[in-house]
């Protein structure tokens, strides 16, 4: 891509002296030609295209689907046949080691059975999913090949509004694809498309299958991996999100660590947003920082001495507007390390130091799977802990009884109870532990009443008769 910025001349109506006239020179040439291919020569070696296939069963629609006929032969005719079709996605990612480690959206792969990457030199090869992060919406592959372009890491941290970026990938699938723009916003927190929601902001244009590719700094080091647009007509509006490297880089860094699951360091605190009414009444100049709610017993924020009432300004250097800072900056940083907070406390400032770790995985989360004649058949439920419960992308500091499996076709999968959701009671009693929700469920019963809490927070009841 090049872009050529010519001057324009005018004719003065008064005419020039002899000294003036001798300061004025033509545009030099690297003044009339400014280019980014030198960036892109660097930069674009290492963006890949990624294609894979998953196979998807329907179900074939039968007279069983009737409310009518339900009445009379119940779920009995509700496994019918099924059909197998092949779902076809594209995307991008980036060569992050020269040893054949490629990062891209968890949502490019996601329940893929084959997988093909297409490097920019055109050579293709399989490759395998190393570790799957739903909670970034990252997933780390790796490709049997050796001496590969990789692009470095910037450091997102540093990124300001205003500075020049560019997007490499291959949107629609006509072929890599770079994009030139500004960084728009920074800690941008709106996005919804990942549980992290803390994402680069650009107008460099990103459309379908430029996800997983690379956000690329002028000194063409990865600064984000594209994730996302905001747009109603599903082109591009010149909105666009990318995950920050700092925590591509640390996803990363537990893959090529052996990590099955990324575990990522936590303070152990509770916040909420500070608006004008709540600044005014802290005594803050203006809305800024995040109000303290609550603390995790024996947890870094804990230990560091914080406590509910606390005002975080800042974690480690980075200023604090959200409370989701306060979730996003351990996460990119590594266990032990320690983390300078800046707080208010009954106005006045001060700082604390937390040594992060990771969430505790108590209590024991006692898997178990559910079966016999009832609607939680066919789930496999687990204790929360809040080691699980950032695993799952839910509130650390909930309790209770959560589904991390659902097996296709049975009874819980029926009822559309999936993965996340929390089971609080069974007709009226207390599910603490999965002791107790088996055994609430072995009580024979005509008519269940589930009381869940589905992954957006909400509370709701399930009825399901025999």
């Amino acid at each position: 891509m090049r872009t050529l910025f010519a001057g324009v001349l005018f004719a003065l109506v008064l005419p020039l002296s002899s000294a003036q006239a001798q300061t004025v020179a033509p545009p030099t040439d690297a003044a009339l030609r400014a280019s980014y291919a030198p960036i892109v020569e660097e930069a674009a070696p290492a963006v890949v295209n990624v294609f894979s296939e998953r196979t998807v069963q329907t179900r074939a629609r039968s007279m069983f689907d009737d409310p009518f006929f339900r009445d009379f032969f119940g779920d009995r005719g509700l496994g019918g046949r099924t059909r197998e079709r092949v779902e076809r996605s594209l995307g991008s990612g980036v060569i992050v080691d020269p040893e054949g480690v490629i990062v891209t959206n968890n949502h490019v792969v996601d329940g893929a059975t084959a997988i093909r990457v297409v490097l920019a030199d055109r050579r293709e090869f399989d490759a395998e999913v190393v570790l799957a992060d739903q909670q970034t919406d990252l997933a780390i592959l790796r490709i049997d090949a050796e001496g590969l372009p990789a692009l470095p890491f910037a450091d997102s941290d540093a990124a300001e509004v205003g500075d020049v970026v560019l997007a490499i990938g291959n949107p629609f699938g006509v072929g890599q694809t770079v994009t030139s723009g500004i960084v728009s916003a920074v800690s941008r927190s709106a996005a919804g498309a990942s549980d992290y929601q803390f994402f680069i902001q650009t107008d460099a244009a990103i459309n379908p299958g430029n996800s997983g590719g690379a956000l690329v700094d002028a000194s063409g080091a990865l600064l984000g991996v594209n994730t996302a647009i905001y747009s109603r007509s599903g082109g591009s509006n010149g909105i666009g999100f990318a995950i920050p490297g700092n925590l591509v880089r640390r996803v990363v860094a537990s893959a090529e660590g052996g990590e099955a699951v990324v575990r990522r360091p936590w303070l152990g605190v509770q916040a909420t947003a500070i608006d004008a009414r709540i600044a005014s009444a802290l005594g803050l100049d203006r809305p800024r920082g995040a109000l303290v709610t609550a603390v995790y017993p024996d947890g870094p924020a804990d230990k560091a001495g914080l406590e509910e009432g606390d005002v975080v300004l800042a974690v480690a250097d980075q200023d604090v507007f959200e409370p989701e800072a306060l979730r996003y900056r351990p996460a990119t940083l590594d266990p032990g390390s320690k983390a300078k907070l800046s707080i208010l406390r009954d106005g006045k400032a001060r700082d604390l130091t937390a040594t992060l770790a990771f969430p505790p995985d108590r209590p024991d989360a006692d898997e178990r799977r559910l079966t016999g004649q009832q609607p939680l058949s066919g789930a496999t439920v687990a204790n929360l802990s809040p080691a699980l419960a950032e695993s799952l992308g839910r509130d650390p500091f909930e309790t209770g009884v959560v589904v991390t499996d659902t097996e296709p076709g049975s009874y819980a999968a029926r009822y559309g109870i999936g993965r996340g959701v929390v089971v609080l009671g069974v007709n009226g009693e207390e599910t603490d532990d999965t002791k107790a929700l088996e055994r609430a469920l072995a009580q024979p019963a005509r008519l269940y009443a589930l009381t869940l809490r589905t992954q957006d927070g909400r509370v709701t009841t399930l009825r399901v008769g025999r």
